[in-house]
This record gives structure tokens, sequence and C-alpha cells, in this order.
């Protein structure tokens, strides 16, 4: 899954924070990062932009020498667009390079009570093929170097796996299930229909017997695994368990049981990346998706 990936910055402090925390990934084979010029409209210095090209240079070469002192194989690209956007871009270059994941920060802004993806993460999001790891904002802007290492150290070490018992849902387990350094898994699925109470048993006698048996797989490969049943709306009892159990990374399928299999992404994993104050990796494993 790591073996090919692109880093998008913006030289922000929180990208900065979102590259060493991805360097404490296990198993992170070659990186790309990448810097977007955006020349579509007036620069501070007019339409010249001239200036905020040499100087991306400049701090894409020092992060790409940083990487590379650390050991890391590394290779950086600087796009320069004057049409469409930085989502595109990012998109486009990843499709050039055939990377196998996309790592950036949210760059959200909170709303009252909800907290949103900044407009490029959630186009990347929204409209990519490459699997997507989104380092919250929320939860790396505002902590020392110690505790990003100590937080990022641990990202694999507690993921929550919500399912719906899907193909693709079957497929992002597996996938999972070698990913180097997973630790412990929990399985949940969400009951969210049945009219009486016999209905909403019967759902949950049923989600329970399957958990256990993607329990007992992952048992026998090695994997610690707990289940968890919730009854609600699956955005909301997602992040919800992912706040009490203090899961180090969600992981999810960008698709599950839908009517819309055009979209490239599904609505609770939209809604998850969206509302989610942990690290979100949204994993796409539809066939027409498979880099491999």
């Amino acid at each position: 899954m790591f073996e090919h990936v692109l880093v998008p910055t913006d030289f922000s402090d929180h990208a900065k924070k979102t590259i060493r925390c991805f360097t404490r990934i296990p198993g992170m084979g070659h990186v790309i990062l990448l810097h977007v010029v955006d020349a579509t409209h007036h620069s501070k210095w007019g339409w010249t932009h001239g200036p905020a090209i040499e100087n991306a240079k400049i701090v894409l070469q020092e992060e790409e020498k940083w990487l590379k002192d650390a050991g890391f194989s590394v290779s950086a690209r600087l796009e320069v667009i004057t049409s469409g956007d930085t989502p595109r871009a990012i998109l486009e270059v990843a499709q050039q390079e055939k990377v196998t994941t996309i790592i950036m920060g949210s760059r959200g802004r909170s709303l009252i009570k909800g907290i949103f993806l900044g407009s490029v993460s959630s186009g990347v999001l929204r409209w990519g093929s490459p699997h997507l790891l989104i380092m919250r904002d929320a939860v790396s802007s505002s902590l020392t170097d110690e505790k990003i290492t100590r937080l990022c150290d641990s990202i694999l070490t507690r993921i929550l796996f919500p399912t719906d018992f899907s193909e693709p849902a079957k497929n992002a387990l597996l996938a999972l299930q070698v990913l180097k350094g997973a630790g412990e898994i929990l399985l949940l699925n969400v009951v969210t229909k049945g009219e009486t109470k016999n209905e909403i048993r019967e759902k949950v006698a049923e989600a329970t017997k399957k958990l256990e048996l993607l329990r007992n797989e992952l048992l026998r490969s090695g994997i610690k695994a707990q289940i968890r049943i919730r009854l609600g709306r699956p955005t909301d009892e997602i992040v919800r368990l992912a706040d009490e159990e203090d899961v180090t990374l969600i992981a999810m399928s960008s698709h599950g049981k839908g009517l819309f299999e055009e979209l490239l992404i599904g609505s609770t994993t939209h809604g998850v990346a969206i509302h989610a104050l942990h690290p979100v990796l949204v994993m796409r494993t539809r066939k027409d998706l498979k880099k491999e």
C-alpha cells in the first residue's frame, strides 16, 4: 500500500508535520514530494508568479534533502498550473507516477460543531483513485515534535475498521490484513435498519455472526481483533466509537453497499473523513480502481 507514495505539500507547518509523521509508518517505499503553484489567479506580485516558483523550488529541495538524509527514496515535483485547480493537478501527477497511496493533511477548519476538510483534501478524497491517508489538522497542528513522533509511531497499532460486509469492504480488510505493522483491529458494523425490536435483534445477531467470522480469520493470521456493534447512523457511530476507543487510525473502504457505483467515494466514508478527528485511511479496492 505504501510502496509508491505521493505527498502533496504547501510548505505549511501542518504539511511539515505530516511529512514527519509519515516517515514513522512501517513499509514506506518511494516518496514523491509534490508542490503545486496555482498561477490561475493574481499573485502578490501581480500576474508574475516567478518569485513564488523560485521560492518553491528552494523549499522543495530542502524537504527532499531532509527525507533523503533520513534514509528515504524520494523525488520532488513542482507543478505550475495556469488552468484547472490544485486537486486535479495532484490527481494527474498521481496517475502519471502510478502511485499506490496519497498522504496529505486535511487543512480543515471548524464551523460551529462540524469539522470540514479543506477544499484540496476534499477534492482528492472525492475524485481520487489511489488509497488516501488523511492526517487531520486538528490532531497534529498543536503537537510538539516529540508528541508527533509518539503519535505516528503508533498510528497502525489500534485500527478501527467499519464494515458493511460488502465486497469492497471485504477487499479492504484483506489489504489491511497484510499491511506491514498493522496491530489490533476493531471490527465494527453499524445496524441502521429495522422497524421493530425483533427486526433489530435479528440484524444485530446476523451482524455479530459475520463479525465473529471476520475476527476469527484475523486471529488465525496472527492479528488481534475485537468486534463492535452499534445502532444508528453509520457516520455518527463510527466517529463516536473512534473517540471512545481511542483508536489510532480509522481505515475503511471508499465504497460499500450503495446505489451510485459511478461515484468514487461513498457517503459514509466521505462523512467520516470530514468529521473524524483521527487519521483516516480511505482504501480504494474496487476492481476498476486497483493499481496492482
